[in-house]
């Protein structure tokens, strides 16, 4: 399969010749579009009974034009002829109104840079077949005695990018996601994934893994806050760890604003933290090009615990002397560039053998509100939810009341005694990762919460 049924190469092609002929008329040859179509279809339940099935498909372009050393986007949805006329007028006027900048050409590169995640299943995935899934989950959980309440999804999306220089990259991809809350009274569980592959995800086992949490946090105890040894598993780990990647860009470093200032080649974090950021993982899905179709490389982040490398985009890298990586965003933008496919290396212990090894610790299964309290150290706050629970002796005793906590990722990754597989991870970030599980000493947990 080399193109999606959802918007086709020639449509591109069309629609872009449309472009360069209204730009023409206002004398401007140097133009960029980027084209996003998708097709979501969503059945969302609640209380053990599905309340909203929709479905949405759009498809919008942008157009990019550079006018005399300046440089501005206008975007729309109406693709006949006056609407495209219109946004291109739109995109002359606002780059005509900007300030002039060092801009480069458009990149120029004719080499093919296409691929594609497509799931058959998922991209002809039926209503009914959705809300045969959530039934089956529903009823799991319902034998528990426990209420469910979630979402099953799936996507068909395609990114086009084509300009005046002759480049033109095509991705498309297909994405199926199941989450599922079960509420037992004072306790709660949760579980959650994604994937490319309609047929990876199992409904029926997301909802007994989140029974299975809602029941053995039930009657949850208080514990004092404090520093514990606290398993985080693959989930929590995105939501916090995945908050330091914008971090990791030439842009971010250039302008002050990097934890990693006068830090590269130190070593920050434990040796046994290696991060890579490859989109060409088989676990990773996304494009193989950036914002202005440099395409992607695998960049070593971190190498035991020393940062090594980070994302530049083509004006990012000119200014450091560096190579493009192929990670900067769409022009123009005030963040430059950052890895989007992340991938933490895992270890060789278990869940289980990192809990039958802790005396006295915390299990965490997800985090939420996450918020930076301060950049240098990457200190964030936010609480844990939905299946938090005590370790004595090596073994989960019960639930726990949720904990806020105040912590640095940057010391947390300090601290990892143990590593689980890396496995796909969803959290509370929009994005997916490759992680592991953790095993962390010294967590900072400052005061217990009201939910």
């Amino acid at each position: 399969m080399n193109e999606s049924e959802l918007l086709p190469r020639k449509k591109c092609q069309e629609l872009f010749l449309a472009v360069e002929h209204a730009a023409r008329r206002a004398s401007i040859s140097d133009i960029e579009i980027s084209l996003a179509s998708t097709a979501d279809s969503l059945t969302r339940f609640a209380n053990n009974e599905i309340h909203q099935n929709v479905s949405e498909r759009a498809t919008t372009l942008s157009v990019r034009v550079i006018v005399n050393g300046r440089t501005a986007r206008a975007s729309t949805n109406r693709l006949h002829r006056d609407g495209i006329q219109a946004t291109v007028d739109e995109a002359i006027a606002l780059a005509r109104a900007s300030e002039p900048g060092d801009l480069l050409p458009l990149y120029e590169d004719p080499t093919i840079c296409d691929s594609h995640h497509y799931s058959e299943a998922a991209g002809s995935c039926t209503p009914a077949q959705r809300a045969a899934g959530v039934a089956d989950a529903i009823h799991i959980v319902e034998a528990a005695g426990q209420v469910a309440a979630g979402i099953y999804s799936t996507a068909q999306n395609v990114e086009a990018l084509l300009n005046s220089r002759g480049l033109f990259r095509y991705y498309f991809d297909t994405l199926t996601q199941f989450s599922i809350t079960a509420m037992a009274g004072d306790s709660s569980g949760w579980a959650k994934a994604t994937s490319p592959h309609y047929e990876e995800i199992e409904p029926v086992g997301l909802a007994e893994r989140a029974v299975r949490k809602a029941t053995r946090s039930r009657d949850p105890q208080e514990v004092a806050p404090g520093r514990y040894t606290v398993i985080l598993e693959p989930a929590a780990v995105l939501d916090l760890v995945g908050q330091i990647f914008m971090d990791f860009s030439g842009t971010a470093i250039a302008d002050q604003r990097s934890f990693l200032n006068d830090r590269l080649g130190e070593k920050l974090f434990g040796s046994n933290i290696t991060i890579y950021d490859d989109v060409a993982f088989p676990l990773q899905t996304g494009p193989r090009f950036d914002g202005e179709g440099v395409p992607r490389r695998a960049l070593k982040l971190v190498k035991e615990g020393v940062p090594r490398q980070v994302a530049y985009s083509r004006a990012a890298a000119r200014r450091a002397e560096a190579e493009a990586t192929g990670h900067g965003f769409p022009l123009p933008n005030e963040l430059g560039e950052a890895p989007l496919n992340i991938v933490i290396a895992g270890g060789s212990s278990s869940l289980d053998e990192m809990i039958a090894s802790t005396p006295n610790g915390v299990l965490v299964t997800r985090l939420w509100y996450i918020r930076e309290v301060e950049p240098f150290e990457k200190v964030m706050t936010g609480m844990t939810r939905d299946g938090t629970f005590l370790i004595c002796d090596g073994e989960i005793a019960g639930g726990l009341r949720n904990f806020r906590f105040n912590q640095s990722v940057v010391e947390m990754l300090r601290n990892v005694e143990a590593l689980t597989a890396s496995e796909r991870a969803s959290g509370e970030e929009a994005f997916d990762m490759i992680a592991p599980g953790m095993k962390v000493n010294d967590f900072n947990f400052t005061e217990v919460t009201r939910f």
